[in-house]
């Protein structure tokens, strides 16, 4: 492989010769080296494709604070059958709070859909359209109860800080299509950051350029600090000025650090946001979209302003603008966007974390993250970007079947659901059940894990995951840790 071998990513002093590349980007330094650097990374990004690739982009919906498997996708009539009757799992079970009250029935009634006969609950039934293109796995399984670590495993492959995101690793390993735009992009919830909040995105050990970059779409100020603050002192003639002085003091500083990726990284960081300072408005004007682009989203509405209460429209407004600008930078070569649903822990939930009453925090976030979804998947299928775009739905966790203070779910870390369309994976099927209460897996021998989800979208963006790989702390790191098994029965 050639990472290693690379300047970029190699610490320590070597005795060996110098190499030609070595020699290059030496003497290079500064803006050459940086012009050099993208050459290289190029290269890199060839040679990091094992196999040919289905898929050329990825887009992740995570439902922060765990969505309910067993009130959205995963259809359980046994629950139905027993609402109210004391629980009983034949098993000690582990619970996150008190949470081993009476079954409780899904919260909503569910209804089949498409040839596939998927039943989905009527809280996400604007799915319903798409249901055919989706995979959806019903026997996940996490390593923990506890959010910031399960959130953790989930973006990053690990349970603690310290790692990349998933996104940090497609950036490093395929590379910039656009150099006016980030390769990866983050859209939070528009409350605030999920459990974590940047370590889920941070670079770790990688070049911090593949960080994913944080914009909140619909706001005043979208992308912190790329433009100058409104004043009467800052102009653009002194801002392209100040531009151009720091650009000279990196010149300067780095001829005398020559090959330290770091300061290269930071430099390509201050060139990338200036590019985006033109770039970056024009994706996200959705003024540009056809009326009936923005009906799709759920967007047409005609509202500047919600209720203070948690409600359907406003969720719709805000997940629909997230999956629409996520198209529009799908299309102008970033790599990875990953739209965030919820934020951390408070009171009133602003989350998928309904210890007390799921149909008052579910409702309005799966509504409002169907109808996104559901456009977003049906608006990439119409204009020919489904085949190479994989759409990837997920949570931390689940929730009990059994029920909390009555109307509320516990943590259920046993088991959940993942699902996804486009980019070369077969639609219309499940892999993996769980069982009849959707408590665990049905095979508990045979779950399925975030190692052999993150393993299958790198399969189809033509990587083996067990070669893309840094050496960080004498250890050769990669996404899926030692873990990981490409799921061949999703892909088509």
């Amino acid at each position: 492989m050639a990472w290693n071998n690379s300047p970029f990513h190699r610490s320590g002093n070597s005795s060996r010769p110098t190499s030609r590349r070595e020699f290059l980007w030496q003497a290079g330094g500064g803006l050459g080296g940086v012009a050099l650097a993208t050459m290289l990374a190029s290269e890199q990004s060839r040679a990091g494709i094992h196999h040919p690739a289905k898929a050329k982009r990825v887009v992740q919906l995570f439902m922060a604070g765990a969505a309910s498997h067993i009130d959205l996708f995963d259809y359980k009539p046994e629950l139905i059958k027993r609402h109210g009757q004391p629980s009983s799992f034949g098993e000690t079970v582990e619970t996150f709070q008190d949470g081993l009250g009476p079954w409780l029935k899904p919260i909503w009634n569910f209804k089949p859909y498409g040839q596939s006969g998927k039943p989905l609950s009527d809280a996400v039934a604007d799915l319903g359209e798409c249901v055919d293109d989706i995979a959806f796995i019903h026997n996940m399984v996490g390593k923990t109860g506890v959010h910031s670590s399960a959130t953790l495993l989930q973006a990053t492959g690990f349970l603690t800080p310290g790692f990349p995101g998933a996104g940090c690793w497609i950036s490093y390993g395929l590379g910039s299509a656009n150099e006016n735009l980030p390769t990866f992009v983050v859209l939070p919830d528009h409350r605030g950051y999920a459990s974590n909040g940047p370590k889920n995105w941070d670079t770790a050990f990688l070049p911090s350029q593949h960080q994913g970059t944080v914009i909140f779409p619909g706001t005043d100020n979208p992308v912190a600090d790329l433009t100058p603050a409104r004043n009467d002192y800052v102009t653009s003639s002194s801002d392209s000025a100040g531009l151009e002085l720091l650009r000279r003091l990196n010149r300067d500083h780095a001829s005398d650090r020559a090959g330290d990726s770091r300061l290269e990284a930071r430099i390509k960081s201050y060139e990338l946001a200036a590019r985006m300072q033109l770039a970056a408005p024009e994706a996200l004007d959705l003024s540009r979209e056809p009326q009936s682009v923005l009906k799709m989203y759920g967007l047409d509405h005609g509202r500047s302003s919600f209720d203070k209460e948690i409600n359907t429209l406003e969720e719709t407004d805000a997940f629909g603008r997230k999956c629409l600008v996520a198209r529009r930078l799908l299309e102008r070569g970033v790599r990875f966007v990953q739209i965030w649903s919820g934020n951390d822990n408070g009171f009133p939930r602003r989350n998928w974390d309904s210890h007390e009453d799921v149909e008052r925090d579910h409702g309005p976030l799966a509504r409002g993250m169907a109808r996104g979804a559901s456009g977003l998947i049906k608006d990439l299928k119409q204009r020919g970007m489904l085949d190479d775009t994989i759409i990837l739905w997920t949570t931390e966790f689940g929730r009990m079947p059994s029920s909390q203070a009555g109307k509320g779910r516990d943590h259920n870390p046993y088991v959940f659901t993942n699902w996804l369309a486009g980019g070369g994976i077969k639609g219309g099927i499940t892999h993996g059940l769980s069982d009849e209460f959707g408590y665990k897996p049905l095979d508990r021998d045979h779950p399925t894990q975030v190692y052999d989800i993150h393993a299958t979208i790198l399969h189809l963006l033509g990587i083996d995951h067990t070669q893309l790989t840094v050496r960080h702390n004498g250890i050769d790191r990669r996404l899926t840790d030692v873990h990981g098994h490409v799921i061949h029965e999703i892909i088509a």
